[in-house]
């Protein structure tokens, strides 16, 4: 799985498995617009029933299973954050950016590890395929 990761400097891949930049792209990436009925929210992902914000506060995450109607809180231990994306065929595969870090999740947001490549200033996320 790749990332494609809007900055202050410009867009550039990350190879999610193997922790690398693989250099600048040309795309395009946009913070997705989705109205989320929770308040202080920085960004949301959807992908099917799962829902998740990045909130401006402590923990900087609200996961909800089914469509919004119940919110949990997560990620406890991360970074205020600036966007989030979830992979289209698996909701459980989530990367949460920080000011300059990605945070990836496979499970769904229950556990967080980072990832090696530092970036310049983070404004949006967006998930493909390798």
């Amino acid at each position: 799985m790749r990332a494609l990761v809007g900055t202050v400097d410009g867009v550039f891949e990350v190879d999610l498995e193997e922790e690398v930049v693989l250099g600048s792209s040309d795309v395009h990436v946009e913070r997705p617009t989705l109205e989320v009925e929770l308040p202080r929210v920085v960004a949301a992902a959807a992908s099917g029933s799962t829902v998740i914000a990045v909130v401006d506060r402590r923990p900087p995450l609200a996961i909800s299973n089914d469509a919004g109607r119940t919110w949990r809180e997560s990620g406890g231990g991360l970074p205020a954050g600036r966007a989030v994306a979830i992979a289209e065929d698996n909701p459980d595969y989530v990367l949460y950016a920080a000011r300059n870090r990605l945070y990836l999740s496979e499970n769904g947001g229950v556990f967080w590890r980072s990832l090696a490549p530092e970036l310049p200033e983070i404004e949006a996320v967006e998930l493909r395929e390798a």
